[in-house]
């Protein structure tokens, strides 16, 4: 069974940082770009960034570029969201997914596999 174990999620001040990360146990880890999306109260879940399989390309919402950096470690299957300049309106659940193949998109439909999620809340 596929596992996806996000992490790093708490409580920051407005302007604070975090760090989520998020754990597999996917065999063809390599093989899939790796998302992160969120979803606040009320509101659809949003794609936040997504870096491909090889870690090289990676794209960004235009609510966090300049805030925000995904990467990823193939060695140990785990990708990684760096948050600063943190806002309250980033405050959500925010999942880590992994994509049907290699390339990084938006769409969460290219998602087979997601995590169960990790709290960002962001107080003012």
């Amino acid at each position: 069974q596929v596992q996806l174990v996000e992490s790093g999620g708490g409580l920051v001040q407005a302007g604070g940082s975090l760090r989520l990360s998020c754990a597999t146990s996917l065999g063809t880890f390599n093989d899939r770009a790796m998302g992160w999306f969120r979803q606040a109260p009320g509101e659809e879940r949003e794609f936040v960034a997504a870096v491909s399989g090889g870690g090289v390309t990676k794209q960004y919402a235009d609510s966090v570029k300049g805030r925000a950096a995904i990467s990823r470690d193939n060695e140990k299957k785990t990708a990684y969201l760096q948050m600063d300049s943190l806002k309250p309106e980033d405050a959500a659940v925010y999942y880590c997914a992994a994509s049907s193949n290699y390339h990084v998109t938006v769409y969460p439909y290219d998602y087979i596999y997601w995590g169960q999620g990790t709290q960002v809340t962001v107080s003012a």
